[in-house]
Formats: structure tokens, sequence, C-alpha cells
């Protein structure tokens, strides 16, 4: 083979020959200023030749070079040629062989194909930190030749195992940084949801792009007794370390300010008071929203966030939109809370922006798409987390944090619906309203089949509740009862907004025994005000688990 032929029509080289003979030196001006004026009389020794490229041996200069080179020929590629450093990485190649057989390696890196397209191109390629058989790697060109009517490839492989496993070991310190930043964002999250009675809740969370930093996006769950259920979703705005500790300080606020029962927009008001104090270059937006099982409602308060879906049992989506009040941290504003049904049979969806907020689209056609998925979907909660997210094309590459909490109000039939049951009386006062609200709590007890100790537990319950509010209360008096399948619920209504505390009673006083009866036999009990003035008392039972037969 001769490499001089060859090497002629590399890429190249007829160009520096043509720039050799451009700036080659003339010869009658070879010795103007060659020597000095004060060295004129001395001999001037004469310089050594350089060789010029085109004079080199090119097999002896391919030999010495440390990096792998092969030439191949014609459309099979045929061994042409084969460095001492691609035989000491692959072992000796037979000259004339198709490479297909004769150069394993090439065939598993995938370079075959690769060397077609250059052949047929007549354009170098270069693909980047290939891992060999030999365990190394390495950067392969492959760049076209010619000689004559014949065409081949040269295959120039450079070592680059060094920088690849620096690479990796960066990759892999970046993939431990990133699992302790979202280990960190889901330690501040639930990690189990609140089981209501009447609801089914599901929820999931996405943390936005490949970085190590951890957002603020977060969701809770949070049983208020009585059958009541809150639900919470929010967004801490920007991204690192600042963001979820202020996240996580707003979660707990959260539910602690629940523990008092405070409609929705003095909740939201509390919130806007304490991210001030948090961090005032900090904003947040929430949405706060309680369900009622009585009312059938999701009575809701926003700060800034996006609005509430419902899909109801037909299928029809309804946008939550008002009222919305500015984000939280930004002080002086009065929240109002709104409400939108939800019955039996409906799905609702809170959800952060990153779900619907894309850069290339407006916001309103991202609520649009998530409002047209919501539509068309059914099953369980995490199904329908699952669909949406999906619908939503969020990626693990994703590049903004995403949280979506859904909840069912699911339309009981059958067995199940014999396990939830309602039933309500008006007290219109007076020395019989004691007696009636006890024989009323006694027939509807009765009638529901409960264990005779829960039954007299509830009559009794039902009684000091109703003496409380007829000694302490103002008209409008209603007595309610309400079994799930996991407890009873007794609670009375009235006019009066002043809620009922429990206090030690003295040997001689009269009154004063009543929430603290209520308090020692029930599960739990609590009060609250009710829209529109007045208070609502109520306790629970917690009912005995059937037996596995």
């Amino acid at each position: 083979m001769n490499f001089t032929r060859w090497s002629a029509r590399l890429p190249g080289t007829q160009r520096r020959a043509a720039a050799r003979g451009e700036h080659a030196v003339s010869p009658d001006r070879r010795g103007e200023g060659s020597v000095p004026t004060a060295r004129a009389g001395q001999a001037a020794e004469p310089p050594r030749p350089v060789p010029a490229v085109d004079d080199l041996r090119v097999r002896e200069v391919l030999d010495h070079v440390p990096s792998l080179v092969a030439l191949l020929h014609g459309p099979d590629h045929r061994i042409a040629y084969v460095n001492g450093a691609y035989t000491a990485a692959f072992g000796a190649r037979p000259v004339g062989v198709p490479a297909r057989g004769a150069l394993p390696e090439l065939e598993e890196l995938g370079l075959l194909t690769l060397l077609d397209q250059v052949l047929r191109s007549g354009k170098p390629r270069t693909v980047k930190s290939r891992k060999a058989p030999d365990g190394r790697s390495y950067t392969f060109t492959c760049t076209p030749v010619t000689q004559g009517d014949g065409n081949g490839v040269l295959v120039f492989a450079t070592d680059v195992t060094d920088h690849a496993e620096a690479a990796e070991r960066l990759r892999a310190s970046e993939r431990r940084q990133r699992e302790t930043a979202v280990t960190l964002q889901r330690s501040l999250l639930p990690q189990e949801l609140e089981e209501p009675d009447d609801l089914r809740v599901a929820a999931t969370y996405h943390p936005g792009g490949t970085e190590a930093a951890v957002g603020g996006d977060w969701y809770d769950v949070i049983t208020l007794g009585g059958g009541r259920t809150a639900l919470v979703i929010g967004d801490v705005m920007g991204r690192g370390v600042r963001a979820a500790a202020v996240m996580g300080q707003l979660r707990t606020a959260v539910r602690a300010y629940a523990r008092l029962d405070l409609p929705p927009h003095e909740i939201l008001q509390l919130l806007d008071g304490l991210a001030t104090e948090i961090d005032a270059n900090q904003i947040a937006t929430c949405v706060y929203a309680i369900h009622d099982p009585n009312e059938g409602t999701l009575v809701h308060a926003s700060a800034g966030h996006l609005p509430i879906l419902v899909r109801d049992e037909h299928g029809t989506v309804q946008r939550a939109d008002e009222p919305t009040g500015p984000p939280l941290g930004t002080g002086g504003w009065m929240h109002s809370s709104g409400s939108i049904p939800l019955g039996p049979g409906s799905t609702a969806v809170l959800y952060t922006d990153g779900l619907v907020e894309r850069r290339d689209e407006d916001l309103d056609e991202g609520i649009a798409a998530l409002e047209r998925a919501l539509a068309g979907a059914t099953g369980t909660p995490q199904v329908i987390c699952d669909r949406l997210v999906r619908s939503a094309g969020v990626t693990p590459e994703h590049d903004d944090d995403v949280a979506v909490l859904v909840l069912q109000h699911p339309a009981r039939t059958g067995p199940e619906s014999e396990l939830f049951h309602n039933a309500a009386l008006e007290l219109l006062g007076g020395v019989e309203a004691a007696p009636r609200a006890r024989a009323f709590a006694s027939g509807v007890l009765t009638s529901w089949r409960f264990p005779t100790d829960l039954h007299d537990l509830g009559v009794l319950a039902a009684s000091e509740l109703v003496a409380n509010s007829l000694q302490h209360g103002t008209p409008p008096m209603h007595l309610r009862l309400r079994r799930t399948d996991r407890r009873l619920i007794v609670e009375v209504t009235d006019g009066d907004d002043h809620l009922p505390r429990r206090r030690r009673a003295e040997p001689a006083d009269e009154s004063g025994r009543g929430i603290a009866i209520v308090a020692t036999i029930a599960s739990n009990w609590g009060s609250r005000r009710t829209p529109g003035g007045g208070k609502a008392v109520w306790c629970e039972f917690a009912l005995p688990r059937p037996t596995a037969p």
C-alpha cells in the first residue's frame, strides 16, 4: 500500500503544500539580513535542512501516533492499515479483510453504519466518548479519503478515558445531590395522607429539572373533626433550600391554624402575616379549602393560586375562579371565601402552576387543557392523578415542580351506602327540648343498629350538648346525628357565636360539667363558628372495627 499517495488525498494536505509554495523565500533574497553587520566577516554555519511533510514517510508517522488509526478501503471497508496503537488496544488485524468480520469492536460501537454514511456523503463524522470492548473510552473521527477511483475512510480514535471517568464521577455526584435534595423536599411533604371518612384522596409530586435545587410546592390533607376535611396546596416562588424551608414553615403553620377550625379566608389572613415575618422577599401562593359532607360543598379561599377544578357526576368541569386575592407575603389584603358544589360522584383537583404553565403557551390554555383531561378522567384518585400528569406532558426533565391533589366524594350504593346516614332535628327550645332530643337520638341510634354501650354514649352526648346549647345559646337550634363507616358524629348548632370551653367545675357548682362529660366519653370533640353567625359544637365516637369471619 502506497501511503504517500493516500496521504496526498487526505483533507488539508494539498492546502498545506500550496501554503508552503506561496511563502517560500526567493533565491535572490536569501542572504538579506541573515548575518549581522558586526559578524559579516565570520563564516556562518549552514542551516540544517528541515524535511517537508511530503518527504515524511506516512507509515512511520502513523505507527508512532499514540491515537488509534485504521485505514479502510471500498464499500465493504476492507482493512488497508492499522497502526501500532490500534493493534495494542484490540490486537492484530489482517489486511484486506472487510471490517464487519475483522473489526468487531467497530460493530459493537455502532460505527459500521457511520462508516457507510461517511463514504456516501464524503463528509467527516465524529462520535464522542464511546466505551470500547477493552474498557477504554474513545472519541472516533471518521474522515473520507480518496485515491483515483477508489474511496476509503480513515478512522482516528483518541483515548478519552480519563475525561469520561471524570465526567461520570461528576454526573454521579450530581445524581447524589439531586437525590438528597428530592429526599429533603419529600420529607417536608406529608408521608401519608390522612384518610377522611367521606372523601377519597390521592396526591403526587414531581420535582422539576435535573439540577439539585429543591422547590417550594406542597400539599396537605387535614381532618378537622365532625366529618369535615381541610385541603391545602401551595407554591413558594423560586427554588433552593430557602424556598423549601419557607414551604416547610408554612405547611406546619397551616396545620396549626387548621386546628382553630376557622373559615378559609381567615386561615389565609393568618398565613399572609406569617409569610411576611418568615421572609419578606419570599412570596407564596396557596389555596385552602374545607369540605363539609353535610352541605355537599367545598368552601375555599385563594391567595394568588390557580383555580380549583371540579368535575361533577355527569362529567361537566367547573372552574372555581373567584374569589382570588394576592399571594401570601404581600400584606394588607382582606381575603374572602367562596364555595363550589362537591356532591356525591364529584371529583376536585388542586394543582400548582408547573402542571399547566408552559413558556410557549398562555396560562389559560394550559388550564383549559387540564379541564379537558379531567372531563374524561375516571377511576380512583391516584389513577386520575397519574392521567392528568401524563396528559400535561410532565417528564423527569420537566423544568418546574408539579404537585397535584385529587379528591373524590364517592357516590355510594349498595351495602356501602348503609354505612353512611344522616339525621337532623330542629329544636324549638323550652323544657321539652332536652327530652325530645334524647328520644330522637335514641330512636335514630337504635335504627342504625348500634351496640348498647355506643347507643347509650351517643344519647348521653346528645343530651349534654343540647342542654349546653339551651343554657348558653340562642335559637335557632339543630341536632344532627351522622354515621360513617368509621365513626358516629353528634353535632348541635345554635345562633350564639360564643364558643364553649372545657373547665373544671367546683363541687358546689350547678353547671359547667356538660362539656367535661362529653370530652371524657367521646373520642374527640370541638367547636367552631358557623357562617352567618352562631356556632356548632360536636363530638365523635369511633366505631368498633368489624371482626373478620
